[in-house]
């Protein structure tokens, strides 16, 4: 049911922001809308979702509803500030979002739209499991506005599937994909490595696979053991090994080689797109500070340098707002040298980079190390920008640490 909400300040009933917070026109304003509802929890998984048997008295079909109360105190707590921005971008992530109707996700999606208005070419991405993908949920979701769809593949080799707990079937991830592209969808293929007993073959057919497929977007992340999860349960009593770090790196390479060979190019650690138009705008937006509202249980928001997050539990938000109340539960602005440390932190992560001059003094004398350590490429230093080598995505941890010493 996900990991503990962070601690923060009292976030006010009304869900106003402070008066010194300023909404700037020059930023970007995107939209994400958490669907916390799972058919089964896999193992490994520590977001905010949740099971039939874990709602306690909440209702997915009041689900919809109950976002669009939110949005309405999102229009009152932004309008106060001045002209509404439109939505760059919407994200509808989970948990499975197209376990609600697709009516259901048009009705959420029309909310944003009729508040903030949705800009021109706005970007708006559908998280989905392959078996629940048909011809049909495609054309609802593309004529509602939806532009992308992001299918969890996650490995196309069965056992791998079940040590992840993942309940599709591998047949139907092209089904998914190609009821997408017949509703003329984007389409991104999310994909984990390093599974307990994933062999570098396992992994090699899964991207074979994957880019047989021709999605325009992939995303590969390494298999991380969360705290309190059932895998990390596992691997406590013995039951299965710990993923390697020397295999996940191999897996990493393994994976740049063959989507750079089939066309695909890096712009973060953890993605590659076929083109620039088809990075993930809405990814980008957090690795670049800009602002957004998180609706939803859990769901955290961005405005003005103020973050802020929701109460975890779906009953606790049908709570809030059938009172009247905004479901924040705390929030938190760091100071401007938090801030700075944190933008190298995810700007470092991106292709387009970080400035040299964003780094502290002792970080800057060792950027001469790190070039010479095949960490960053030596002609984007030298023009003033940190852009890792593949072998630095690989360390992007210690590059951090370099660059904020």
């Amino acid at each position: 049911m996900g990991s503990a909400l962070p601690l923060g300040d009292p976030a006010p009933a009304d869900g106003a922001l402070p008066a010194d917070v300023t909404v700037s026109d020059d930023v970007d304003f995107g939209v994400y809308l958490h669907v916390p509802f799972c058919r089964v929890r896999c193992g490994y998984c520590d977001f905010n979702t949740y099971t039939a048997t874990e709602l306690r008295g909440a209702r997915q079909d009041a689900y919809a509803d109950e976002v669009l109360r939110e949005i309405e105190i999102s229009r009152r707590v932004l309008g106060d500030r001045g002209p509404l921005r439109p939505a760059q971008t919407v994200f509808f992530g989970g948990g499975t979002p197209t376990l609600l109707p697709p009516g259901d996700l048009a009705r959420m999606l029309d909310g944003v739209r009729d508040t903030f208005g949705l800009a021109e070419g706005a970007e708006v991405t559908v998280e989905a499991n392959p078996d629940t993908m048909t011809d049909a949920v495609a054309r609802t979701l593309a004529v509602a506005g939806v532009t992308r769809l992001s299918v969890g593949m996650q490995s196309a080799v069965p056992h791998v599937l079940a040590a992840l707990d993942r309940t599709h079937d591998p047949a139907n991830i092209a089904t998914a994909v190609a009821a997408a592209r017949r509703a003329g969808l984007a389409v991104s293929l999310d994909l984990i490595y390093g599974a307990p007993g994933e062999s570098l073959e396992d992994w090699h057919a899964s991207l074979e696979t994957a880019t047989a497929l021709a999605p325009d977007h992939v995303s590969a992340y390494a298999l991380i053991v969360e705290d309190g999860t059932k895998l990390e349960r596992q691997i406590r009593r013995g039951e299965v090994v710990a993923p390697d770090d020397d295999l996940q790196a191999d897996m990493y390479e393994l994976a740049d080689e063959l989507l750079a060979a089939a066309g695909y190019e890096w712009y973060e650690v953890s993605n590659w797109s076929t083109s620039r138009a088809q990075r993930s705008r809405h990814n980008l937006s957090y690795w670049r500070g800009q602002d957004w509202w998180g609706y939803g249980p859990g769901a955290h928001s961005h405005i003005g340098g103020l973050r802020w997050w929701n109460v975890k539990h779906p009953a606790a938000y049908a709570q809030r707002l059938a009172a009247g109340q905004s479901p924040a539960a705390g929030r938190e602005r760091p100071d401007a040298e938090a801030r700075r440390l944190e933008d190298i932190l995810l700007r470092s992560r991106i292709a387009d980079g970080v400035a040299v001059d964003e780094a502290t003094v002792a970080g800057r004398r060792n950027v001469a190390s790190l070039i010479a350590d095949g960490l960053v490429e030596g002609a984007a230093a030298v023009r003033g920008t940190i852009v890792l080598t593949r072998r630095g995505r690989l360390l992007a941890d210690a590059v951090v640490r370099a660059l904020t010493a």
